[in-house]
Parts: structure tokens; sequence; C-alpha cells
């Protein structure tokens, strides 16, 4: 644990006045703020927020995700590049659930996107290392609104972790697009059906070179395994393509295929009503993990748990009834 003690806060009106005025410096400050444990930043960061909020929506939220090896951070760089050369303005938020394990940092992010991060319409942003995942959608979800009230048009979401963290981004997104590799064997077996399922889009990467042949027999193959998945609620059909992140190609058709999904799910009024429940679903996460701090929080509520925990791991006790007995101890009995 870090012993550096925390940067001295800004007024309120100069995080207002920095976010809005895409002030990087300022912006990054936010985030940080969003991220704190300390009670006194929660209370300014929710003013923020609160403060922001009318500035905030004005974007495509987009979910990226892969397999190890896909290439992900080499997609983003050129896709990203494509994007902020078109006139878009373009943040990318990564989502490390997995870093909690050991405390780890993935800054790495700006040194695997070198060119995109000196691009002066991108900015690149991992996660807090070592927030529990409660923490991390919660704080993640602030920073989407961050980065729109900076007026940033375009949310790229990446997942850098594994397992859970899929689900999560894919619930705070517009658009999920999940990226694979041909030629390695098994390709469809080698990802989770629920996670297909969740894709409205598969975008097979490497389509160059000698792998270009089994980049076009691997969208067929999955084409056919989504045309096996019914429709979910959007009514979108998900979309197969190829792309080469190496050589450019395929970028733009990725785009255009957002933008029509975009089109299409606004019409519908799905998009809207998407937004109002992942809106509903954050307030719900948020109760949760308010809570949970303040169980623990809770000097009595820790020592006893640090008794109870012992005789629940020998089988001496049932957790559920060491659950009630530090309820009840909290007060909600």
């Amino acid at each position: 644990m870090s012993l550096r003690k925390s940067p001295k806060r800004l007024p309120l009106a100069a995080y207002i006045e920095g976010v809005l005025a895409r002030d990087r410096v300022i912006l990054s400050r936010a985030i940080t703020l969003v991220e704190s444990k300390l009670d006194s930043d929660r209370e300014l960061a929710t003013a923020m927020i609160e403060e922001l909020m009318p500035h905030t929506g004005q974007s495509i939220r987009v979910g990226i995700t892969g397999v190890p090896g896909v290439g992900k951070s080499t997609f983003i760089e050129r896709f990203g590049m494509l994007l902020c050369e078109a006139g878009h303005h373009l943040a990318v938020l990564a989502v490390d659930p997995s870093s909690q394990k050991s405390g780890g940092s993935i800054l790495g992010d700006k040194t695997r996107m070198v060119q995109l991060s000196h691009h002066p319409s991108a900015y690149i942003r991992p996660t807090a290392s070592g927030a529990a995942l409660g923490g991390v959608a919660i704080h993640t979800r602030e920073s989407i609104l961050l980065c729109e009230a900076a007026g940033f048009d375009v949310i790229f979401i990446e997942t850098v972790g594994v397992g859970q963290s899929e689900t999560m981004v894919h619930g705070m997104v517009d658009f999920f697009l999940l990226l694979m590799l041909a030629g390695a064997g098994d390709e469809l077996q080698g990802i989770k059906k629920g996670i297909m399922e969740m894709a409205d889009a598969v975008v097979i990467n490497k389509a160059d070179g000698d792998n270009l042949k089994a980049a076009k027999r691997a969208k067929v193959d999955y084409q056919n395994a989504l045309h096996l998945f019914p429709l979910g609620e959007s009514n979108w059909s998900p979309q197969v393509l190829t792309c080469s992140s190496v050589e450019g190609t395929g970028l733009q058709e990725i785009w255009q295929m957002i933008l029509k999904y975009k089109e299409q799910t606004q019409h519908s009024s799905y998009f809207l009503a998407n937004r109002k429940r992942q809106n509903l679903q954050w307030m719900r996460e948020a109760i949760q993990f308010l809570l949970q701090h303040a169980f623990f929080g809770r000097e009595e509520v820790k020592a006893k748990a640090a008794q109870l925990e012992e005789q629940v791991a020998q089988g001496h006790m049932a957790p559920t009834t060491a659950a009630f007995e530090l309820m009840r101890l909290f007060g909600m009995s």
C-alpha cells in the first residue's frame, strides 16, 4: 500500500470548469477523485458528477473485448487513430477487475498505444488498480460521464481482465464488440457461449497475409454460429467482419456498422431504453457497494467478522448464521 499523501483537492468549480474545457490534467484529477476511497472525496466527487450530468450522454459507448493475443491494443490504436483523424474525440477507458488480486497497474496501456496516446483528440485512462469489482464498475461509469462532459463523443471501454469483466462492461456500453482470431484452431470452442450472446459484432482481427484465407473461413463459421442465437431485445442481427489492424483494412467498415447499429436502435427507441436500464442498474450497484463499504467500515463488525470467519472456515458455524449475527451487530436485524 502506498504511503503517499493524497494530492490537494481542487475547489468544485475548478473541476467543473476544467472538465468542460477538456483540460486533460483536470480531467485526470477528476477521475482520480471519483476513484478515491476517502469519504470527503466521495462527497466532492458526487457533487461534481451531479453538476456535470447535463453535459453527458452525447457519445457512443463501445465495449471491446477479445481472446488473449488477439491484438486488442493494436486494434484500438489503429481504429482510434482513424476516428480521431476523422474529427472525433476518443476516450479509451481500460477496465481490469483482475488487478485487485495483485494490486498491479495497467498503466502499460499508454505504452502499448503510443501513437494514439499522443494524439490531441484522444485520451487514455486505466481503471484504478486494487479496487473491488463493484467499485471498478461504479468508477468506470463515472469516468464515462466525465469524459462525455469533456466533449469526447466516442468512448471505448476495453476489458483487460477476464471473466466477470465482459459482463460488467456489457452493462455500461451501447455496442459490444468481440475481437477474435482465425487459424488458431477450434475457434468456436475458444470463447464462452455467454460472451458470444452478448456480442453485437464479432471482428476477426489479423486478416492479412497467410492468415487471410483462414479469416474468411472463420467469418463464415462465426456467422453460422451467431444465427443459432435468437435476436435480442434490440432486434439487431450481430454481424461478423474481418480486419487487419496492421494494414488498417476493414476498420472503416467496422465504424459504419457501429453507426448503423446506433441509427437502428435509436429509431426503435431501444438505444435510450437500454441506457435508462443501465442507469437503474448503476444505482442498484452503487447501493450494494456503499452498503458493503459502510458495513465493513464499522470497527465492531470487522472485529466480529474476523472471529466468525475462522469458525465458518473450520465448519463450526454455518455461513448464514455468521452473516445474520453480523447483520444484527450492524443493526439491520
